[in-house]
């Protein structure tokens, strides 16, 4: 039996699920939302951007006072690890988040259910019925004109490698060892691996990374992805390139991987296994083929402009859509999704979307590469500035990295900027903000700049893709 009828059923309430409650309900309409959790904020709140980050800030200040504040003039006894504590403050951080999105939901007056959801068959109207199935197995029946699907991701494992949630792990239980380990191998240098490995290379474990292809990052500048493996080979990193994992023994808490590098093998001893080789969308259990959903060859369910699936009144974004799987995409789609919904001409920019590895450096992008403007035939100058020849990097001590800006050479507007450096994440949105008014290197140039600041290496960069570097 249908217990409620709603405007918008949103099951999952990820970046893209709660977003677009929120929006949605903001403009009238009526609005529930179905979540597994006990809480919402989803993988990335939950398990993935929020809690690793809190980890990599925390791992970070105990790696500068260990091995920064003498160069500072600052002389402490050696820092000492109090790990449970690290790791309540993470908890801490990701429960105020998740409290913030509950208090959200009850002012826009949204109605949440816990539990799973599953597209029931529509209605001869054409509106749409949704099982919901709690943790208890008790089951309730909701009726929508419209149901938004954004459940998320879930990490890929490898059939010769199965995580056992305990020495074989996620990044989900990565997040949570309750010691450091002794030898990590992380199989996998995408950014989920490396940030996830740098955390605890900096705690005090030995890291080693294996990944399949001969860079890391392939998607990313090759410069800046480069420079960066060198920085986290001098932290202690290892870094196995052309390597994939071939078979795995178990000696009491010891794993012996076997690694296999061309036609030569060699096993590796660790006591922990990361597994970040990517994640897929979470679609079992949403009953889509029974219901008509189309998904592509990579499982992914296909839409059209306005979100919405081959089944009418039946929509889908962020992981579950092609695209990257990034929070803030996800979040942008929300946005776009309700406001298209009430009739209003909104859309997401694909092409500016920035990217971001939270390792140290850090290192960021948004717009094309160059190997992606030399693979499409596009005629580009590049200009680069250095972190070494800025005052405010000098000051901090941080002076690896660098600034790239990318141009048409004969309008000179901008086609890409990437970063390596400190702050990063922080210095790329204003090359975002750029692209997205379609600006030249000649308006990134003309922007007076604080001084001293770390963004006047940006303006560098972009005097220098212009011809008219100052400093270089």
């Amino acid at each position: 039996m249908t217990t409620d009828q709603f405007d918008l059923i949103v099951i999952g309430a990820g970046p893209g699920g709660y977003v677009a409650a929120l929006r949605a309900a903001r403009l009238d309409q009526k609005v529930a939302v179905i979540e597994r959790r006990t809480t919402f904020g989803g993988v990335c709140l939950n398990e993935g951007c929020i809690p690793s980050k809190a980890l990599l800030d925390s791992s970070e200040l105990l790696a500068m006072a260990r091995d920064d504040f003498a160069g500072h003039g600052i002389d402490i006894e050696p820092p000492r690890l109090n790990l449970p504590r690290m790791l309540q403050r993470k908890e801490e951080v990701v429960a105020k988040l998740c409290s913030g999105i509950a208090a959200m939901f009850k002012q826009a007056k949204i109605t949440s259910f816990e539990g799973t959801g599953r597209l029931l068959p529509a209605n001869a109207d054409g509106s749409h019925q949704v099982e919901v199935k709690s943790a208890d197995g008790a089951t309730q029946t909701l009726g929508g004109k419209r149901v938004l699907l954004a459940t998320g991701s879930r990490a890929m494992e490898l059939a010769d490698l199965p995580c056992d949630g305990d020495s074989v792990v996620t990044a989900r239980e990565a997040l949570n060892f309750e010691a450091v380990p002794k030898h990590l191998l992380v199989v996998g240098g995408g950014y989920i691996g490396l940030e996830l490995g740098s955390v605890w290379r900096r705690l005090g474990a030995e890291v080693t990374v294996a990944e399949m292809l001969p860079r890391l990052l392939p998607f990313n500048d090759a410069q800046g992805a480069e420079l960066l493996q060198r920085r986290l080979k001098k932290s202690g990193m290892k870094i196995l390139l052309e390597t994939r994992v071939a078979g795995l023994s178990r000696e009491g808490s010891e794993l012996r991987v076997q690694l296999q590098r061309g036609e030569t093998q060699e096993e590796l001893v660790c006591d922990k296994v990361l597994v970040a080789v990517g994640r897929r969308p979470w679609t079992e259990g949403l009953g889509l083929e029974e219901a008509g959903v189309t998904l592509d060859q990579k499982g992914r369910i296909q839409v059209d402009a306005d979100f919405q699936t081959s089944l009418p009144g039946v929509y889908a974004l962020g992981d579950l859509i092609p695209g990257p799987m990034l929070a803030h995409k996800a979040s942008a789609e929300g946005v776009a999704f309700a406001e298209r919904l009430a009739g209003q001409a909104s859309s997401v920019d694909y092409a500016n979307i920035p990217g971001v590895i939270y390792t140290w450096p850090e290192l960021a992008s948004v717009g094309q590469t160059e190997e992606q403007l030399k693979e499409a035939g596009i005629p580009f100058s590049s200009g680069k500035a250095h972190f070494s020849a800025n005052g405010r990097a000098r000051a901090m001590g941080e002076t690896d990295g660098f600034v790239k800006v990318l141009a048409a050479p004969e309008s000179g507007r901008i086609l890409g900027v990437h970063i390596i450096g400190p702050r990063a994440s922080e210095l790329i949105a204003e090359a975002a903000a750029v692209i997205a008014f379609e600006g030249s290197v000649q308006d990134l140039a003309l922007i007076c700049h604080a001084h001293p600041t770390l963004a006047e290496v940006i303006q560098e960069a972009a005097l220098a893709a212009g011809g008219a570097a100052l400093h270089g």
